[in-house]
């Protein structure tokens, strides 16, 4: 049967080998030892070598292999992965997709051991012995695969690094077997030990010396154990080789050596002792590598924050005897996915706890806490399922869980509450009260974790004051900094908050700048301004806030004092009171708005992130701090859409779930029209506006503004035309400004009939006469566009139907307009028709003898065609013009 015609699939016939970023001599050699088991196979290193492999021996082995860079693999064709000396697909890099593709087929060789995130390969080899080369060597000798003396000292150096040249702990007799081997195969013992100890070189002794300082002995676990650290500048290539040499000189069983270097963190572990498997600590830390041996490269951290981060690993990791059925509380109280908010309130006041797993028969579907539960029967939404304000999603664990696992869940993961299920049933469940009083003598987290009911967050220990001199300009440096010490002068506290501090890490200019006081911001607000009489300070005592104002530079800077707000009613606006920064930033919209940069010397430029506001911004997400927040302010889907669409990030799921919550309970209705307004007109002035109203249709949204915008395929049309005929405005450098919001108005509200343009005015808040003079012009704008379009028009016929429009309108019609003549008469008035006038004015027209009337607009509106048409070019002409054509008794010749 013939087959049916259409795409054709591509052929899958490539092979690839690769092996874990950062490759060391055992994956490089485990990449040509593969090399030789498939011959056909392309050699793809996912990142970097070691800087140590860079050299002419290795360089020369590997020229005769087909090494070829990431981009140059068709991944299209692959039809086999074989990886090396890994098998987390984390660790492979851009090669990770290749192992989740269903075509292609995944073979592994490699000697560390199993992990959760191992790919699933149809083909694997996994011993427990020093190195992968050995593996691999004893496939190629029951092979009978000859070598060649470069490839054999190459695998050689593979074994011999890895297993610490036959001392680590890890070492087994197979791998003492397979260096014979590659000794027969002409292995060069010279060239590796040259290659794996030498002499240190002066720019290494300074680094050693520095982890020898700051060398700290802990006992954790009952193993003693070493934790070191270094910074530099500069990239020590043989960093890992400093770390082994400081581990011999010393005779320790367990090291952990920090670097910070070129502005990264890198983690360097080593260890002798069984009990402390520095693989599944570095795996912890992001990295990996097999229980003697591991790394890890640490990402957007300071040197502090990985020491500690380290010690918190350390204490989870080295506790095998402690699992999760040890410290979880049984049998647990639950509530159906069915009870209501009021009904989940009595449960959580007759047991006197703080949140509950909510289930449907024995599945776990979420958690409640007691904030949103009393939050949403404060607001009238008792009668609600627990399943509406739920956090769903939540992951079990197993009795068997360790206490690493364990810590995972609770602090990584943010989970307030973890389930412990076996074979579907619940057992009980671990809060975070239970890991803290497990682990309180080396407490994992710190007390500012307990009192967020929403999930764990940490304070960043992070100072951004040189990314603040880059972005900011040299004068608000200086401002901040003496606003720094004039709130520490004053006994108070001040910090830069919001959007300026968030957009510093976006790379976006903006000194809109808020600083938020721990203390009196009006008498700070006035302080300042007694010390620099050039500026002008407003102050408002009803919100205890103040405007600082520099005239000279038309600078702007609001000042509040530390305060909270809550909601009396849903919608409504808030009821403020005085408060400390913590709650000040936690009565904000979004975690990326809540971030905050200390003032005051000597911590100028120490970045507060209680809400994990930077890593929302690092993974792009949207995401609001507490499950009822747009119960108690509806317009803040409308700021979290705005934000989505201007920095291309996406609405978190459970943001989301939450936004589709307030649709169906119709928070909205109780937005007053002027509120609505300014949401609505803030949207469309953005520069992404049309993306805006697309997502407000996805998530169902448009009706709060008019049952009838649907934002049909021709309503988005006209809308991308009004968007770029905005661009081409903005690109022209026309003198005449417009008002975007208005131009997108009109498109939106195209498609609906004249009542329905009325109902759309009045529940934006516009009085009758705004919406009557809309709506008339709109009338006049169709007009004009229809004669355009009648046939070409004359250049004055141009000028005299739209010279009377508003900017905005000439827009509407470019856009709407489905004439290509009609769009150039548009366009060529606004650049240039526009300003075509007579040489000739009132004063020339007395000066002739006319009478000052009605007849002078008839003359200078003759005068404008003319010159419009070409009928007169010069001031002579024009006189002849008018001479000829009007009576100077107030007629027309």
């Amino acid at each position: 049967m013939a087959s049916k015609p259409g795409k054709k699939r591509s052929q899958r016939d490539v092979e690839v080998i690769t092996t874990h970023i950062n490759a060391d001599y055992d994956a490089l050699a485990s990449m040509l030892a593969a090399a030789k088991l498939y011959p056909e196979a392309m050699l793809v290193l996912p990142g970097s070598q070691e800087r140590n492999l860079r050299n002419f021996f290795v360089d020369s082995v590997c020229f005769l292999y087909n090494f070829v860079k990431v981009k140059q693999v068709p991944f299209e064709r692959v039809r086999r992965l074989i990886v090396v000396d890994t098998r987390q697909k984390e660790r492979i890099g851009p090669l990770g997709p290749l192992a989740d593709d269903p075509e292609v087929e995944v073979h592994a060789f490699d000697h560390h051991p199993d992990s959760g995130n191992d790919v699933k390969a149809s083909y694997q080899i996994v011993e427990p012995v020093g190195s992968t080369v050995t593996v691999l060597s004893q496939l190629l000798r029951n092979q009978g695969v000859a070598l060649s003396e470069g490839e054999a000292t190459l695998l050689a150096l593979g074994i011999y690094e890895d297993t610490g040249s036959f001392t680590f702990s890890s070492t087994t007799p197979a791998d003492y077997g397979a260096a014979a081997w590659l000794l027969s195969q002409g292995a060069n013992l010279s060239v590796v030990s040259n290659l794996i100890t030498r002499e240190l070189t002066a720019e290494e002794v300074g680094p050693l010396n520095d982890l020898i300082s700051a060398a700290e002995t802990l006992n954790v676990g009952g193993a003693s154990l070493v934790v070191s650290h270094v910074s530099r500048d500069f990239y020590v290539p043989e960093f890992a080789v400093l770390v082994h040499k400081f581990m011999d000189m010393e005779n320790l069983d367990a090291l952990f050596a920090l670097a910070r270097m070129e502005g990264r963190i890198y983690l360097v572990a080593r260890s002798r002792l069984p009990e402390v498997d520095v693989g599944a600590i570095a795996q912890a830390m992001g990295g990996g590598g097999h229980p003697t041996a591991a790394s890890a490269t640490l990402k957007d951290m300071t040197l502090v924050e990985a020491g500690e981060r380290l010690r918190n690993v350390l204490r989870s990791a080295i506790n095998p005897t402690i699992l999760a059925q040890d410290l979880m509380t049984a049998p647990p109280i639950t509530v159906p996915a069915e009870t209501t908010l009021k009904e989940a309130e009595q449960v959580l006041t007759r047991y006197n706890v703080n949140v509950l797993p909510v289930c449907r028969g024995s599945e776990v579907k979420g958690i409640i806490t007691r904030q949103t539960v009393e939050k949403a029967v404060y607001h009238g939404l008792g009668d609600l399922s627990v399943m509406e304000y739920m956090t769903p999603h939540s992951e079990v664990i197993s009795p068997q869980a360790t206490l690493l696992e364990v810590e995972q869940a609770v602090v990584e993961r943010r989970q307030r509450l973890v389930p412990v299920m076996q074979d579907g049933k619940l057992l009980g469940v671990i809060t975070r009260t239970d890991l803290l009083n497990t682990l309180i003598e080396n407490p994992l987290i710190t007390e500012r974790l307990v009192d967020r009911e929403e999930g764990p967050r940490t304070v960043r220990n992070k100072n951004i004051k040189s990314l603040m001199g880059e972005r900011l300009p040299r004068r608000v440096m200086s401002i901040l900094k003496e606003m720094g010490q004039v709130a520490g002068d004053l006994g108070y506290k001040a910090y830069l908050v919001g959007g300026s501090v968030r957009d510093l890490f976006l790379r976006r200019e903006n000194l809109d700048l808020d600083v938020v006081v721990e203390g009196d911001g009006i008498a700070f607000a006035r302080r300042y301004g007694e010390l620099h009489p050039e500026v002008k300070v407003r102050t408002h005592k009803k919100f205890s806030t103040a405007n600082i104002i520099f005239e000279a530079s038309g600078l702007s800077l609001d000042v509040a004092t530390a305060r909270l707000e809550y909601y009396d009613s849903p919608a409504a606006l808030p009821v403020v009171e005085l408060s400390s920064l913590k709650l000040d930033l936690y009565r904000r919209d979004f975690t990326i708005n809540t971030l905050a940069v200390q003032l005051n010397p000597p911590g100028f430029g120490q970045l507060i992130d209680f809400f994990d506001g930077l890593r929302d911004i690092k993974e792009k997400a949207v995401r609001v701090l507490h499950n009822l927040s747009f119960v108690e302010d509806p317009t803040r889907v409308f700021r979290a859409v705005r934000f989505e669409q201007r920095f291309g990030f996406r609405i978190g799921k459970l943001t989301e779930g939450l936004v589709k919550n307030a649709v169906k309970i119709d928070a909205f209705k109780r937005l007053s029209p002027r509120r609505l307004f300014g949401e609505f007109r803030q949207m469309l002035e953005e520069e992404r506006a049309v993306a805006c109203l697309q997502r407000l249709r996805e998530l169902k949204l448009l009706y709060v503004f008019h049952p009838e915008l649907r934002l049909e395929i021709k309503d988005e049309e006209l809308l991308e035309d009004l968007e770029e005929a905005l661009a081409w405005h903005r690109l022209s450098f026309l003198d005449q400004p417009v008002e975007q919001w208005l131009v997108y108005y009109l498109g939106l509200s195209d498609p609906l009939e004249p009542e329905g343009r009325q109902a759309l005015g009045r529940r934006l808040g516009m009085s009758r006469k705004q919406r009557d003079e809309l709506e008339n012009e709109r009338e006049r704008a169709l007009k004009a566009m229809n004669l355009l379009q009648r046939k070409k028009p004359s250049a004055s016929d141009i000028y005299f139907l739209l010279h009377s429009q508003r900017p905005e309108f000439q827009l509407y019609i470019l856009a709407k307009a489905n004439r290509q003549w009609a769009k150039k008469a548009v366009s060529q008035y606004m650049l240039s028709l526009a300003r075509v006038r007579p040489e000739l004015d009132g004063d020339d027209l007395k000066a002739l003898g006319y009478t000052p009337g009605p007849l002078f607009k008839r003359i200078l509106d003759r005068l404008t065609a003319a010159r419009l048409d070409g009928e007169v070019l010069t001031r002579d002409q024009e006189e002849r013009l008018v001479m000829k054509e009007f009576k100077k008794t107030g007629g027309e010749a």
